[in-house]
């Protein structure tokens, strides 16, 4: 995705609260001895049956994933595998119409959790949209949004930001349009790790997904020494302060953490002398991150972090 790669030097440019630290990232990647290969289902939390259900629930799934931290005992791993229980449970609760239809109360049975979700009304506003677009473009199916793209993840992106509106992950920075794409480049990765290259998850440009700047990829950055932050940024981080969605120091932490995972993969790629993905490094980092509790994440209440 060349407008988010962009996006992400213009924005690293001139950003004030969050620099990356060429230095840093040399360091990291000096003590980085190989990445290793994680499994994309390596927790067992994901449905899967090699088919066109996969990828719906994976389209659900990506629709969904965002903002988990207001409720503390609240994660992805709870969505995921809510959401794996009730499709096993029933074959078609995510089906077009059905989605359409969808009620807070409902989602939050479905997931077994005993109260309201964070920004729950989004989340069933989201849901609503996804079913509706879906029949009115794809006969109700997202294997069918894949199909069209042909092969190609970012055609995918494309297509699913331009039909979509709640996956158009956009922000406006110092007066300038910036990308960044986070769950639609997820929903072409998890295809990807799903199906692991094959079907529906054969693309011929994977290479073109960059990492997927969420709340705890860029915690994990500057813990490597690869960000540092401006004094006002690390105190509202330390204070546990909300970061407005939007803001500048919200768009500098997703932009710069993009710029900087890109550069940590070009100096791997010299190293190792081997081909180096995007989406694998950002696997690497997240697991890292939500291994170490003592990270601080970023709080920002937002459909796209």
């Amino acid at each position: 995705m060349e407008e988010v790669r962009a996006s992400a030097a213009w924005v690293a440019s001139c950003s004030f609260h969050v620099v990356v630290d060429s230095a840093g990232i040399e360091r990291a990647v000096e003590n980085i001895q190989e990445i290793p290969r994680i499994e994309w289902d390596f927790e067992g939390i994901h449905y899967f049956d090699n088919g066109p259900l996969t990828v719906q629930y994976l389209f659900v799934l990506d629709t969904l994933n965002f903002c988990f931290w207001p409720d503390k005992d609240l994660s992805y791993d709870h969505l995921a595998s809510g959401l794996k229980a009730a499709l096993e449970n029933d074959k078609s609760v995510f089906d077009a119409d059905r989605l359409q239809k969808f009620t807070g109360p409902q989602l939050r049975d479905l997931l077994k959790w005993p109260r309201p979700l964070p920004l729950e009304d989004e989340r069933i506003r989201l849901l609503h949209e996804v079913g509706f677009e879906l029949e009115r473009s794809f006969g109700g199916k997202a294997s069918n949004l894949v199909e069209t793209c042909g092969k190609s993840a970012a055609k995918l992106v494309a297509t699913v930001t331009s039909i979509f509106p709640g996956f158009r992950d956009h922000s406006v920075y110092k007066g300038h349009q910036v990308f960044l794409y986070k769950r639609a480049q997820i929903f072409a990765a998890d295809l990807f790790g799903a199906f692991k290259g094959r079907g529906y998850g054969e693309f011929t440009d994977i290479g073109s997904i960059t990492i997927f700047a969420d709340y705890i990829v860029p915690a994990v950055l500057q813990q490597l020494g690869v960000l540092k932050y401006s004094s006002t940024l690390v105190r509202m981080i330390e204070s546990d302060n909300e970061i407005l969605s939007g803001s500048e120091e919200e768009v500098e932490l997703r932009a710069c953490s993009i710029y900087a995972v890109e550069k940590m993969r070009d100096l791997l790629r010299v190293k190792s002398g081997k081909q180096v993905l995007s989406i694998e490094l950002d696997l690497w980092l997240w697991a890292f991150g939500v291994r170490c509790p003592s990270l601080r994440h970023h709080r920002t209440l937002s459909i796209y972090y």
